[in-house]
């Protein structure tokens, strides 16, 4: 019997917020915008129905890393915004090198405009690649580049 190659497997992806990314549209609107991060997921994965897309939010260091270990080998990739997490964690940094799985690090600012503290990254070194200052579109710029 032939084989059969006509079964899509889609690709799956995972994006990862660090701290108060949760209080989009309520935190610095300014800054931020006024659309939560749920409503542009929705809209995310609307417009890209064809890949798998997972999210997940944490505002502990530790369930960050958790769930980069968990996915970091089974994911086809991860777009990883770690927010304040970027510019202290050593950890997270580490967890990213650890991993298979392509990581784009994410920023909703463009952090080089923002305080001096914002332009040190732990997690650039170990990322595949970096996106920043283009509000929420960062995610889908992020996204567009594992397609």
């Amino acid at each position: 019997m032939p084989l059969k190659f006509d079964t899509f497997i889609p690709m799956k992806l995972i994006i990862i917020n660090g701290p108060n990314i949760n209080l989009l549209g309520k935190r610095e609107t300014d800054i931020y915008g006024d659309k939560t991060f749920n409503e542009f997921f929705s809209q995310l994965k609307e417009k890209y129905s064809e890949v798998e897309m997972h999210h997940f939010q944490s505002n502990i260091e530790g369930e960050i890393i958790d769930k980069i270990q968990e996915v970091g080998y089974s994911f086809d990739g991860i777009i990883l915004n770690a927010a304040a997490y970027t510019h202290t964690s050593v950890g997270i940094g580490d967890a990213v090198k650890a991993v298979t799985t392509p990581v784009i690090e994410v920023h909703i600012s463009n952090t080089f405009s923002r305080e001096e503290f914002r332009h040190h990254s732990y997690i650039s070194p170990n990322a595949n690649g970096i996106i920043l200052g283009f509000g929420l579109q960062s995610y889908e710029l992020a996204l567009q580049s594992f397609l």
